[in-house]
């Protein structure tokens, strides 16, 4: 039995493709996706990795990855699939979390096996791979009704879009959670990736110049009222779900 996963990767990128770590790290391990560019990086984004991997959106600029994020869906939707995963695009490795050590192994392993687990069920609207970085000695193999980042496979059925133009990811969640589904965060294995705002490109300058971390964190509080409030992390402004997560 083939290890490829069964649904459709997409890798929403901009200004990156001298640093696509996600891309470089699936080529390496063999396993097929699409690059979700715009138009005028389609040249570039072509050059180095070949027309095979390459999807261009029909519009530009629009100063945040939401209209991409609804974008891909649509496209996973009328192909067909019944999910579909989004990857950002600076993920670089993956594990296999056994007896509290980190066992590197190939994407296609770790993504075919969340697959696999997921269509399990019914009612999982969104599942997804955790942070090597957030996991600690004697996790479970996975939690339920929790955020899910990055590196997430989505029901196409769900009615959801994503909103705004902040905390897409995180919003969501709340959404598909609010109305009913259960989304579920893997443990059993995780994902590399390289610190949020570190890299150059994407839409940093737009979204976290000046008190853009505040400016977030506020956006999705005023969409939550009484679920999101606002606090401190790493000395910067976050946004805080209540009870931790535990009402849901």
């Amino acid at each position: 039995m083939s290890n490829k996963p069964n649904y459709p990767i997409y890798i929403p990128t901009k200004g990156r493709v001298d640093h696509c770590l996600t891309a470089d790290c699936l080529v390496e391990d063999g396993v097929p996706f699409k690059l979700v560019v715009e138009p005028q990086e389609e040249d570039a984004y072509k050059g180095k990795y070949g027309n095979e991997y390459i999807l261009v959106l029909p519009f530009r600029d629009r100063g945040s990855v939401i209209p991409a994020r609804n974008w891909i869906k649509d496209h996973a939707t009328e192909a067909g699939h019944l999910r579909h995963w989004q990857l950002d695009d600076n993920i670089y490795k993956f594990y296999r979390f056994w007896k509290d050590k980190r066992v590197r192994c190939d994407a296609d392993i770790a993504l075919r096996t969340a697959e696999d687990f997921t269509d399990r069920y019914e009612n999982i609207a969104i599942s997804g791979l955790n942070y090597s970085m957030f996991m600690a000695a004697s996790k479970p193999p996975f939690n339920l009704n929790c955020h899910v980042y990055s590196c997430t496979l989505m029901l196409n059925a769900i009615p959801n879009r994503f909103r705004g133009i902040y905390n897409e990811d995180t919003d969501m969640c709340l959404q598909v959670l609010a109305d009913g589904w259960c989304t579920v965060l893997i443990n059993a294995f995780t994902a590399d990736k390289e610190v949020s705002m570190q890299a150059r490109g994407g839409n940093t300058k737009e979204l976290y110049h000046g008190d853009g971390r505040t400016k977030m964190a506020r956006a999705l509080e005023r969409r939550w009222r009484g679920v999101v409030t606002v606090g401190k992390r790493y000395s910067r402004a976050q946004h805080v779900i209540r009870d931790g997560w535990k009402r849901f």
